[in-house]
């Protein structure tokens, strides 16, 4: 078999694969707290059919400029809603994964969300340039937008490695399985894009090898939803970790302090009422025998 024929093998297995992903989602309830990761694939399935049925069309003899412009608006706009689906993923995880700092988790998901809107800034502003075309700006954008996001979740799955036994998570835990799905596609688009750019040589080798990572990523995350998950530990820190403390400030963070009197005040700030409340509190205080 050659390499030809194995990348179209792949093309067959991977919205299959998809698919079992999804079919496990729901077996195992989990839709709803991997909502993203379930758009994901769903948009995975849908542009991988398109683009199927696309090449059974064109091997029926369909005019390749009709069918051209299909392929190329579909590829492309599901590669950046690909890449954005992606970092919503990546959003969840966090998420899921800082639930019991409520802290930490929200001060790491404000910086996340200004990181994100940044990044993604960015990469539309890198998508410009001189004789751009429409068609230019639309690959540009989504490479750019693939490379944001494959930058953010490497440093996800960096920091979940370092971070799932403080977190009561486990290798078997499917919010690490599914961080380690999203690093090896990740990995796999930096090296595509950058890499490969000015290696055409070996463009039909590599995507063999990039399309055999996709499908790994995709039965990675099938495996993880059809197993069962070890119940999550109860997170026990010491009084001197860094979790701890950290949690305590952001917890602080954003609420009023608590407010006291320093000095005399004059009895003209105060209420009526709320110098009676004073007298009766201070005439309860005093000593029987001195009102004698």
């Amino acid at each position: 078999m050659n390499a030809k024929s194995i990348i179209q093998l792949l093309e067959y297995i991977d919205p299959f694969l998809c698919l079992i992903t999804i079919g496990a989602l729901f077996r195992a309830k989990q839709v709803r707290a991997f909502f993203s990761l379930f758009l994901l694939l769903s948009t995975k399935v849908i542009a991988d059919s398109v683009a199927l049925l696309i090449f059974f069309l064109l091997a029926r003899g369909v005019d390749k400029h009709v069918a051209y412009p299909i392929y190329f608006y579909t590829y492309w706009t599901a590669y950046a809603l690909e890449a954005i689906l992606s970092i919503l993923v990546i959003y969840s995880i966090f998420k899921l994964a800082m639930e019991p700092l409520k802290g930490l988790q929200s001060l790491g998901l404000l910086v996340f969300r200004w990181a994100a809107a940044i990044s993604i800034a960015v990469a539309i502003g890198m998508a410009f340039g001189p004789h751009m075309t429409s068609t230019k700006f639309i690959i540009n954008a989504a490479n750019q937008l693939q490379r944001t996001q494959s930058i953010l979740t490497l440093c996800l799955l960096l920091f979940v490695c370092f971070a799932i036994r403080p977190m009561g998570l486990s290798h078997r835990s499917r919010i690490f399985g599914v961080s380690l799905g999203l690093g090896i596609l990740s990995t796999v688009e930096l090296v595509s894009s950058a890499w490969l750019t000015n290696m055409t040589t070996m463009y039909m080798t590599f995507s063999v090898v990039r399309g055999a990572a996709i499908s790994i990523a995709f039965g990675i995350w099938a495996a993880y939803f059809f197993i069962p998950e070890p119940q999550r530990r109860m997170i026990v820190l010491p009084t001197t970790s860094p979790f701890l403390k950290w949690n305590q400030v952001s917890l602080a963070l954003g609420h009023d302090p608590g407010y006291v009197v320093v000095g005399s005040s004059s009895p003209d700030l105060f209420a009526p009422a709320e110098l009676e409340i004073m007298r009766r509190a201070a005439e309860k205080t005093v000593p029987v025998a001195a009102l004698n």
